[in-house]
């Protein structure tokens, strides 16, 4: 590591998005993301989705946690997932669909609770594609795909 956790300021944490931070405090490496499987981009596009959301309904008031849950999950279960993706696939880029389409077709180890393996598929993509552009560096373009698939499906925070 560069630092010691111990030897770190205020200034050192302020410095950059989430993910150069990570690099640089913990001392990560760079990794080709070619090389990452769609459901390992699924499984931290799941996590970035889900902080998003989390945050967004946060800042909506305070209320208790277990009414910020339902609410949260509602939103960043598979069903709505692949209603937001639905709502802006036109809209993403040729290398955004494919990374979409990687996700979605990927052989599944896992099976949906609660959902159609359609949107279970789907909402794989959804992730997968929120996992690759974080791991690129690129909140600023999650966060407009997230913003325009809440709008264009009419999902309420």
């Amino acid at each position: 590591m560069e630092k010691g956790l111990k030897d770190l300021n205020e200034k050192d944490l302020i410095k950059g998005s989430m993910l150069s931070q990570l690099h640089r405090i913990f001392g990560a490496r760079e990794v080709d993301l070619r090389t990452y499987s769609p459901l390992t981009l699924a499984y931290i596009g799941d996590a970035v989705f889900e902080m998003m959301i989390r945050t967004l309904i946060v800042e909506k008031g305070q209320r208790a946690a277990n009414t910020l849950h339902r609410h949260t999950t509602k939103i960043v279960c598979a069903q709505t997932q692949a209603k937001l993706v639905d709502a802006v696939y036109e809209s993403l880029t040729e290398d955004e669909q494919e990374i979409y389409r990687r996700g979605k077709n990927t052989k599944l180890h896992s099976t949906a609770k609660n959902a159609s393996l359609s949107d279970y598929r789907k909402a794989t993509g959804f992730e997968a594609l929120c996992g690759y552009l974080f791991l690129m560096d690129n909140m600023e373009r999650v966060m407009q795909i997230v913003r325009q698939a809440l709008e264009a499906a009419q999902v309420e925070l």
